[in-house]
This record gives C-alpha cells, sequence and structure tokens, in this order.
C-alpha cells in the first residue's frame, strides 16, 4: 500500500513538474505567451491534487465521508453488485474544483477490489454510475460489518488511481486513491447505519460524518 506525501498527492508530480518545465522552456526562448500559459498549467495542477491533511473524528462507529464534493444521492436499495444485501447507497460528485484524494469511510480490512472499464459520461448522472468505469474496495470492519466504496470515472475523469489491495487494513480517514479531474464516489452502507446527511449537502473527506453504525 502506498501513502502520498502532502500536500500533493504523488500523482500529480508529473502532471506539475511537466508544466513547469514548459514554463522555464518557454521563458528561456522568450515566447512570453507560452510562459504563462505553461504558468498558469502549472499553478492550476498544484491546486488540483492538493492532500490537505484532515482532522478524522474519533468516535466510535462513526462514518465519514470518502470524497470532498456534494451529496447527490441517499436511498435504500439493494445491491446486487458490490455486497450483494439491502444498504444504504450514499453519492457524492467531486467537481474539479475539489480535493480528490479519497479516504476510508471506516476502518477495516479490505476483502475485494474489483476494477471494471466502462463509459466516461456525467459522473452525476445514472448512466455514469451503472456505466461508467469504476474500481469498488469491499471492506470488512472491525465490528463484522461490510461495506463497499467504489470510485467512478467521470466525464473528463479518465484516470481512477487506487492505492488499496486485497488484505491491506486501513484506518478511518485513511488515504486509499484518487480520480482526476472530476468524479464521483459510491457509498454502500449497512442498513443499520443512521444516516446524518442528506442531498445538496457539502462534504470533506476524512471530516465530514455521513453516519454512524447503530
Amino acid at each position: 500500500m502506498i501513502t502520498p506525501k502532502v500536500p500533493v498527492a504523488l500523482e500529480g508530480y508529473p502532471f506539475i513538474g511537466l508544466a513547469a518545465l514548459s514554463a522555464v522552456i518557454a521563458s528561456l526562448l522568450d515566447y512570453d505567451l507560452a510562459g504563462i500559459l505553461a504558468l498558469l498549467c502549472t499553478a492550476f495542477f498544484l491546486y488540483f491534487f492538493r492532500d490537505p491533511e484532515r482532522i478524522t473524528p474519533d468516535e466510535e462507529d462513526v462514518i465519514v465521508s470518502p470524497a470532498d464534493g456534494k451529496v447527490i444521492l441517499v436511498e435504500k436499495i439493494f445491491d446486487d453488485r458490490f455486497v450483494n444485501e439491502h444498504v444504504y447507497k450514499v453519492s457524492i460528485f467531486m467537481n474539479i474544483f475539489n480535493v480528490h484524494v479519497n479516504r476510508m469511510p471506516l476502518s477495516g480490512r479490505v476483502s475485494a477490489i474489483k476494477h471494471e472499464p466502462g463509459r466516461f459520461y456525467s459522473a452525476n448522472t445514472e448512466r455514469g454510475a451503472l456505466e461508467n468505469e469504476y474500481c469498488a474496495i469491499t471492506v470488512n470492519t472491525t465490528s463484522e460489518c461490510r461495506y463497499a466504496v467504489v470510485q467512478v470515472a467521470g466525464l473528463v475523469a479518465r484516470r481512477i488511481v487506487c492505492w488499496a489491495t486485497k488484505g491491506d487494513a486501513f484506518s478511518r480517514g485513511q488515504r486509499f486513491g484518487l480520480i482526476r479531474f472530476g468524479s464521483r464516489v459510491d457509498l454502500y452502507l449497512p442498513l443499520k447505519t443512521q444516516i446524518e446527511i442528506s442531498p445538496g449537502q457539502k462534504v470533506r473527506a476524512g471530516e465530514t460524518i455521513l453516519g454512524y453504525l447503530s
């Protein structure tokens, strides 16, 4: 398992480095406009791949958000794709300006990982949720519950990064991956969860409490 350095995610270094090198070369060649554009790209990549520290609540059985963004869905469903039981499905949409590093909502051990290729529809649509590329991580908690956290690619996002491997043990709020350039994270929680959020609410990965395992 790889833990990125802060305050910038490791996956951002190639983008930042290339943009900064382009700015230097353009400056040396007196290509002023190209240099300015390269500097703007460097600043954007630094901003996009930022990876700030978060203060994770330490209350027992608390569930924290796996992503920064806006809650777009909270509903009861029967999930036949990842955990095969009735669950609460919570969906969080990340726009291009959100922090894109994802964090574990609950402590536990990874029991399965499924990465499937797919389409690149807008991540905040039902079609995107069903047909886009995704990486699903199933986790068994220390209290013998099971949940799934699913990274979903979006219209602009074309690269899902997952640092977890089967058998890894994670703490609540620990980083497990990121998605580049706008995306979505779906969370499938046991029905005994006491949900504390609603659609439209803004959340922060590793900090915002989504609910409690009752």
